[in-house]
């Protein structure tokens, strides 16, 4: 045939073509019915206080505005919180809690006035002392914004104190923006009694459904949310969408007419939460080898004013702060900090590569103390078998695949013979100055949150053969619709190109988990199969019933349906079954087994499987100014058996240049009256094309399955590769280290920008 596009053959993006044309169509592009409006926000000028007063005369005589919607204009409840702490206002009542928070939207017949006119209010507020920084949080006691996590394992407190080597150390880990390329963005409709039609970007319908439900006080079925596709997300649309989503329904519904809301690049910048920056401190015990005995670490992070996902975030850090490494006594504790800034929120990794990041700050640690190259470290402490399997959380690992790896990676990188050159380079001093680094990724793969590992599916058969998917899985560039139909596509053995995958909607399939947590792929898929399943069962029926038991035995391949000795089209095939009244529709589902968590006990088995990974990256630094670029990069990943060969390699290339990316140049600064300055592609830095290794080698790991039942034996990819990066951010390292001929560990704080860099080779020379 030719065409099929089955799984694990590199089939194209299906919306790659309309993307680069510019036939895609993303929310700002559906058309706007006669009257639409157009909201814009009005926000603080301070980072706390209390409000006094506003004065709206202003706004409401300017050209073109409609009204003002504020707090009072809510007819639910004033809440948004994801996680449904309370503590999260659509616009606030009484306190001011972040320099840019919204406190008003002001509609008007167009989005350039409205945004005019947001200028004009006149809000009094009293100032109060805001609290920033995490450290500032910390000497202050807190508070925390939702409760801190505790993992522990043997005795840490003993085997710091019997330990051969210990050390101890501070580590300040940077945000980041998801500088998706599309921004925030969302379009209501109103309808009859109390319906309402949201458009919006985001990568969770069913949250934003009921949290609009619940600000516009009224049931979640008189609600629907519908996403096509997203220009980026990377968590930045995960939670931060329900503000926008509310500010839309609460005007259309005041109104009575359909409303956009789209803030500039500014204000999305300023108005929505990031990565969480966290600043680590850490203890660890080590033998002569360098093989770690005992671990005690505190993970403390800038959550901003609410809650929002800071929970889970900051947990899975705990959950990630071993990385690859068995330590044998362990005691890890999280510290979520409340902070008078915008509250932070999911990001690719979530919280994850904060963990990571922390454990090979470690293994470089004991190397410099030891005089040994970090890798002998890392390689010394890699999780094994029998007693060194088990987690800090107390799951065992059971599909160990690191080793195996490194090892691959190390030889066809040719790491030990470029590394033994670029230090005698360097011994021969001069201002610039090479590093080395090979880090590896075990990353688990599941909600840690046990109720979201959960999918649905409608699929449909029409008569004439042709297939309609409609899953809960959102599309946000990363290619999951086309892995999703490639396996309905395998399933009923015919060409990709009769399968057509509709919007995401909530009035298709309902409850719908976010996609998020590197999950998209195995929820969705599965459900899908599930139901391509179902109705494959209704068909062999059929045949078995108007045929005999000669057709006992049928197969779907090659757009053919294989029913003892006699062979049909496939579309001939459908028209007869659907003659015959034989059901060419089903609801799929599916949810992750196996795992279970008990956060009061810090223990259970959170996730189903682990993805692996390892890269080498090598640099050059310039030692009068700091400049650093990476010429080359090898990385080998671990997705299974891949769904899409060429989707998956895009998103390791793109996970590892956005992992760079947050280590090296993008730089999220606040300056003392807590204003975000770093607010505009002008002042924040994120990677460009000329920014990629010189030489960039990236392969998957072709002989890796997955041993758990996930969709045809794959792993995920979305979130695992993102921690690569961390091998840059170690190169670097490696490179300053070599000014003072290896001796000292540079400590260097994330990211590694041109200035931290400079300032660091010169403390060094001291």
């Amino acid at each position: 045939m030719g065409k099929l596009g089955h799984t694990g053959t590199p089939a194209p993006h299906d919306s790659a073509i309309k993307q680069v044309t510019g036939r895609a169509d993303y929310t700002d592009d559906i058309p706007e019915p006669i009257g639409t409006l157009h909201a814009y926000l009005g926000c603080a000028e301070v980072a706390r206080g209390r409000i006094e007063g506003m004065d709206l005369s202003g706004v409401l005589a300017a050209e073109g505005v409609v009204g003002v919607i504020t707090h009072e204009d809510i007819t639910g409840h004033n809440d948004i919180s994801a996680v449904h702490a309370d503590d999260e206002p659509v616009f606030p009542v009484s306190e001011v809690e972040f320099h840019g928070q919204p406190l008003c939207a002001v509609v008007a017949t167009s989005r350039d006035l409205a945004r005019r006119a947001a200028e004009l209010a006149k809000i009094e507020i009293t100032p109060l002392e805001p609290v920033l920084t995490t450290r500032e949080a910390l000497a202050a006691g807190g508070p925390d914004v939702t409760a801190p996590l505790k993992l522990e394992r043997g005795d840490a407190a003993e085997g710091l104190k019997s330990a051969q080597h210990r050390l101890a150390g501070q580590m300040e880990i940077g945000g980041q923006d998801h500088m998706y390329l599309e921004g925030q963005i969302a379009f209501a409709m109103p309808g009859e009694d109390d319906d309402m039609v949201i458009h919006a970007s985001t990568q969770h319908p069913t949250e934003a459904q009921m949290i609009a439900a619940q600000v516009l006080g009224v049931p979640a079925n008189a609600v629907v949310v519908n996403v096509r596709r997203m220009g980026g997300g990377f968590g930045g649309k995960e939670s931060q969408m329900n503000l926008f989503c509310c500010v839309a329904a609460l005007a259309a519904r005041k109104f009575g007419q359909a409303v956009k809301i789209r803030p500039d690049r500014d204000q999305d910048m300023t108005a929505t939460g990031k990565r969480h920056d966290f600043s680590a401190d850490y203890e660890v015990g080590f033998d002569g080898e360098g093989r770690i005995t005992a671990v005690e670490a505190q993970l403390a992070a800038r959550c901003g004013f609410a809650a929002d996902l800071s929970g889970p975030v900051t947990d899975r850090a705990l959950f990630h702060a071993d990385n690859a490494y068995y330590y044998p006594n362990v005691r890890l504790t999280s510290r979520p900090m409340k902070t008078n800034t915008v509250s932070n929120t999911a990001f690719r990794g979530f919280g994850g590569p904060q963990g990571v990041i922390m454990a090979e700050r470690m293994m470089e640690e004991i190397a410099y103390k030891l005089g040994k190259d970090p890798l002998d470290i890392r390689k010394a402490n890699f999780y094994g078998v029998g007693e060194r399997d088990v987690t800090p959380y107390h799951q065992t690992v059971e599909d160990n695949i690191i080793a195996r790896v490194v090892e691959e990676l190390e030889e066809s990188s040719d790491y030990r013979a470029r590394r033994d050159a670029i230090m005698a380079e360097n011994a021969k001093g001069g201002i610039l100055r090479r590093g080395i680094a090979l880090t590896p990724v075990k990353f688990g793969i599941s909600f840690t949150a046990t109720w979201y590992n959960q999918a649905g599916c409608l699929l449909h058969v029409y008569k004439d053969g042709s297939i309609m998917l409609n899953h809960g899985g959102t599309e946000m560039g990363q290619g999951l619709n086309t892995k999703v139909a490639q396996v309905v596509a395998e399933a009923f053995g015919v060409d990709l190109e009769l399968v057509k995958i509709t919007k995401t909607t909530t009035e298709k399939v309902p409850n719908t988990s976010a996609t998020a947590a590197s999950s998209g792929s195995d929820l969705n898929g599965m459900a899908a199969l599930d139901a391509a399943e179902q109705i494959k069962a209704r068909l062999v029926a059929h045949a078995a019933e108007k045929w005999g038991d000669v057709c006992n035995d049928v197969q779907f391949a090659d757009g053919k349906v294989l029913c003892g000795g006699e062979e049909f089209g496939w579309r001939e095939f459908i028209a007869q079954a659907y003659a015959d009244r034989v059901q060419l529709s089903a609801a799929g589902f599916y949810k992750t087994p196996k795992i279970h968590w008990d956060r009061a006990k810090g223990q259970g088995r959170p996730f189903y499987y682990f993805a692996y990974g390892a890269a080498c990256s090598e640099v050059e630094i310039d030692t009068l100014t700091g400049e650093c670029r990476v010429l080359r990069a090898d990385i080998l990943h671990d997705v299974g058996r891949s769904l899409n060969p060429a989707v998956d390699r895009g998103q390791v290339e793109g996970a590892f240049i956005q992992g760079m990316g947050w280590l090296t140049t993008e730089e999220l600064w606040w300056d003392e009256a807590g204003r975000l300055r770093t607010h505009a592609p002008s002042t924040y830095k994120i990677p460009l094309a000329s920014d990629k290794p010189r030489e960039f080698n990236v392969r998957l790991a072709e002989w890796s399955e997955n041993p758990e039942r996930t969709i045809k034996r794959s792993k995920a990819v979305g979130e695992p590769p993102f921690m690569l990066g961390i091998s840059v951010f170690e190169a670097i390292s490696h490179a300053v280290a070599s000014v003072a001929d290896y001796k000292t560990c540079p400590r260097l704080d994330a990211p590694a920008t041109p200035e931290r860099i400079l300032m660091a080779v010169e403390r060094l020379k001291r």
